[in-house]
């Protein structure tokens, strides 16, 4: 059996090493167009008063500039003013934009709050949570995750505006962290390949039935005005597979989870009766599979369901019926993502049982002693 695994594992591991080397970018820089580019600075709010200029309810803010363009400088900053604007007091720590070319006093724009500490505090409590629970595995885990954010920013993002084919990006990127991950996470060994190899089998499912109702429902990928201004400032990037390849590494959070799952409960089962047939094992398994379906499924829709809430209280609010509401793109896609998501699910348990039960059963049969002949 380890044997068998090394065969089909090898080679699409290596696999995706050349996907690596072949989509690579030529900068990991993510440069914006020309004209575009939007200096940047951090600062404090001293004090909120009236604009100087007298327009009624216009307000500015005093800031010091701390970190960025002008910084040290003592500015004025135009802020947001009105019923739905944001409502900024002395203290807070704010994020501008710069504009050199503009008049005195009127070079810094509010963009938004600078939320860099309440981020890493509440970082903070993640990783000692993840540390506090998982122990030496737990740096795993983090280093794991460390390496995927860092994979889509310095290959992912560059490699897409490059022009390179979603998809392809999109299956590299999924297997590359599905690799390092599962590794760094679980260690090496055999539930590990386990589990690697049924999150494959399951991620190139998701990726073809995905790849499938794109094509079917006629997704353009520009009804969101991300995907808008993509096509104006990046037309060579292809929207439609931009769609895609987002569902295919959405997918992979979720299926990795439950083949790790499938993977583990298959050997615990087999250590606690090491007679049971591989049969055995797979039936037993699959009742935790049903149960581990049941209740993942259900959150992938919902978190889905939640990225578009905003979307349809508009749709509410015009009055639009629920049925048409779902059928625009921008809520369609997210339940084609759901869908598509949740039959990767569903197709990753049987699929990691099934492999599960075949290896551990073999092992428990090879480990077993000889019966002793009279």
């Amino acid at each position: 059996m380890r044997v068998a695994l090394a065969v089909v594992l090898v080679p699409l591991v290596a696999a995706t090493a050349v996907g690596l080397v072949l989509l690579w970018p030529s900068s990991s820089e993510v440069r914006p167009p020309p004209g575009l580019a939007v200096e940047r600075a951090h600062a404090t709010v001293v004090d909120v008063h009236a604009c100087r200029n007298g327009v009624p309810q216009c307000l500015a803010a005093t800031v010091d500039v701390t970190e960025g363009a002008g910084a040290p400088a003592r500015a004025e900053a135009a802020i947001p003013f009105g019923a739905q604007a944001p409502e900024v007091e002395p203290g807070d720590t704010v994020v501008l934009s710069y504009f050199a070319e503009a008049p005195a006093g009127q070079q810094y724009q509010f963009v938004d709050f600078d939320r860099t500490s309440p981020l890493l505090l509440l970082l903070g409590v993640f990783v000692a949570g993840v540390l506090l629970l998982s122990r030496w595995r737990g740096i795993g885990s983090l280093v794991s995750l460390g390496f995927s954010l860092a994979l889509i920013t310095l290959f992912a993002l560059p490699a897409l505006l490059e022009g390179s084919p979603p998809l392809a990006v999109a299956i590299v990127t999924a297997s590359t962290i599905m690799v390092v991950t599962l590794y760094l996470s679980h260690g090496f060994n055999m539930r590990t390949n386990v589990a690697m190899l049924g999150t494959l089998l399951a991620l190139a499912l998701t990726g073809t039935i995905g790849s499938a109702f794109t094509r079917l429902g006629s997704f353009t990928g520009l009804k969101e005005e991300e995907s808008q201004f993509l096509g104006a400032v990046a037309g060579q990037v292809d929207l439609s597979g931009l769609l895609l390849a987002g569902l295919v590494i959405g997918a992979l959070g979720v299926l990795d989870d439950v083949t790790v799952t499938q993977a583990s409960s298959v050997w615990e089962l087999a250590d606690a009766d090491p007679q049971a047939s591989s049969g055995a094992l797979f039936t037993r398994a699959m009742r935790i599979g049903r149960a581990h379906v049941a209740s993942t499924v259900n959150t992938l829709v919902l978190a889905y369901i939640g990225a578009t809430l905003p979307l349809l209280l508009v749709f509410s609010v015009i009055d639009i019926p629920f049925g048409v509401a779902v059928s625009q793109e921008p809520v369609a896609q997210e339940v084609v993502r759901g869908l598509v998501g949740g039959l990767g699910i569903i197709a990753a348990v049987p699929i990691t049982t099934a492999i599960a039960a075949a290896v551990a059963g073999s092992m428990r049969r090879n480990a077993q002693p000889e019966p002793e002949r009279r």
